[in-house]
């Protein structure tokens, strides 16, 4: 028997531009943040980043709820501790479904032992508020639950009313916003969202990991008033906010132990809000992610590709077009990553093949990496490029 060891072959990294619908380019200073000595998770320092990584997440909320944090996973961990702690079993909750993430939200919520009320829209549309508020009549609804930036679709769901015919039915206002949050206009207070969840690797540009999560007064009296603990003890709010931040619970005072936090992705999550809200005012972010969005769509509609979300209910963080027609868009899409270094994402469910989702997010909504991407597409569809950049040079000066 040998005694030799023989390590695997190890795969290069390779450069990509990250233009797909997430995770998105992450900045070096982000990188370097990520990079910096790991410190123990209870030790008095990383208190403090603790407390600045959350003053900095309630400025991209647009919040002042005290119960705002990152929660320990991705997006989808975001989705669990939501559920978890604000539907309990038997709970009538009315659901907006018009793409994957709707669907995926219905299925959660049913996992939980929810009477779930679907109201659906065809995948490429916004849902009607006034159906979401009409299924939340007759009956005791404890909850609505929307999506509100549809990465499936490039779909942003409009929210107002909602808000006002959840208070009138004491019912709860629980929002995801993985993609539109630091992209997509949205203010967690003045919208009147009882919970939301994010996910750190869209518009913040920070990599995947975290799960940014907040939960305003009545969200949490629901939490205290359960006689019995949730499902979850990893996502139980209750015992995490005695660890991330005490003074959001009754009486708060000292951090307790709960579990180890990703110290270094904290560290990354931090610094890439110093970005995202302090180097650039929230406002003028989200203009950005507008300019960028409408000039990528009228540079790709040269090529002949057709945004699937009408005017006025499109996602500005992500642009969801047909590819062009007579196009193998799966090809396509594999020449931009391997000739290119470009990744963009295809269609999901129903339109698997039909679509191409393209990210504006961060530093992908800027110029030159859409000057990149369309003139790579022109390439691999030995098409002009002239039309299509001039219409990108004219959306960024519009």
């Amino acid at each position: 028997m040998s005694t030799e060891t023989h390590a695997p072959p190890i795969t290069d990294i390779p450069e990509r531009l990250l233009l797909g619908s997430g995770p998105s380019p992450v900045p070096p200073r982000v990188l370097a943040a990520l990079a910096q000595p790991t410190i123990g998770h209870m030790d008095p320092a990383f208190a403090d980043i603790m407390a600045e990584t959350i003053t900095l997440m309630r400025e991209a909320f647009g919040t002042d709820n005290l119960a705002t944090l990152p929660i320990s996973g991705t997006g989808s961990a975001g989705m669990e501790a939501m559920v978890a702690n604000f539907v309990d079993p038997g709970d009538r909750v009315v659901c907006g479904v018009n793409g994957l993430f709707g669907v995926r939200m219905a299925d959660e919520l049913a996992r939980a032992g929810a009477d779930v009320v679907q109201v659906k829209a065809e995948w490429g549309r916004a849902v009607p508020v006034e159906q979401l508020i009409e299924a939340a009549d007759g009956a005791d609804t404890a909850a609505i639950v929307v999506v509100h930036g549809e990465t499936s679709t490039g779909v942003a769901q409009p929210l107002d009313g909602l808000a006002d015919a959840c208070r009138e039915r004491d019912a709860l206002l629980l929002v995801d916003c993985v993609t539109s949050l630091g992209g997509h206009p949205l203010r967690v207070d003045e919208a009147g969202i009882d919970a939301a969840f994010s996910g750190t690797q869209k518009c913040l540009n920070c990599p995947p990991g975290l799960a940014p999560f907040t939960a305003g007064e009545r969200a949490i009296a629901k939490l205290k008033a359960r006689e019995s603990p949730g499902r979850s003890w990893y996502f139980d709010l209750a015992l995490v906010l005695e660890y991330w931040s005490p003074d959001a619970t009754a009486g708060g005072s000292a951090r307790t132990y709960h579990h180890t936090a990703p110290i270094n992705m904290v560290y990354a999550l931090r610094e890439a809000l110093r970005i995202a809200v302090g180097d650039e005012w929230l406002p003028t972010t989200w203009e950005r992610h507008r300019r960028a969005h409408h000039a990528l769509r009228d540079a790709l509609g040269g090529f002949g590709c057709e945004r699937l979300a009408p005017d006025g209910e499109q996602l500005h963080p992500l642009l969801a077009v047909s590819p062009p027609p007579d196009v193998d868009e799966a090809a396509i899409r594999q020449g931009l990553l391997l000739d290119h270094g470009i990744e963009i994402s295809g269609g999901l469910g129903p339109l698997a093949g039909k679509l191409w989702r393209i990210g504006v997010m961060g530093m992908g909504a800027q110029r030159e990496p859409q000057e990149r991407l369309v003139s790579a597409l022109a390439t691999l569809l030995h098409a002009d490029p002239a039309e299509p950049l001039a219409a990108l040079a004219d959306g960024w000066r519009a």
